[in-house]
């Protein structure tokens, strides 16, 4: 379901370049950084760049996970 919401035209046009970037919609790129920054508010312990590295490995499709195994000697 999407939403109307009025938002600064800075703000607009940082997430529109920024969407570029990263090939997403720019209502794609909004969502993606309130995602970051509600991860990151709700674990202040974590790094940034480890929440991003999570959050993306979330949105990872299945059959391309790697299951773990253990190194063990």
């Amino acid at each position: 379901m999407s939403m109307p919401v009025r938002i600064d035209p800075e703000l607009y046009a940082l997430a529109r370049a920024e969407a570029a970037i990263e090939h997403r919609t720019i209502a794609g790129q909004i969502e993606y950084w309130a995602k970051i920054g509600r991860t990151a508010l709700d674990n202040p312990d974590l790094p940034i760049n480890f929440i991003v590295d999570v959050v993306a490995s979330l949105a990872e499709p299945a059959e391309y996970e790697t299951p773990y195994s253990p190194n063990l000697f």
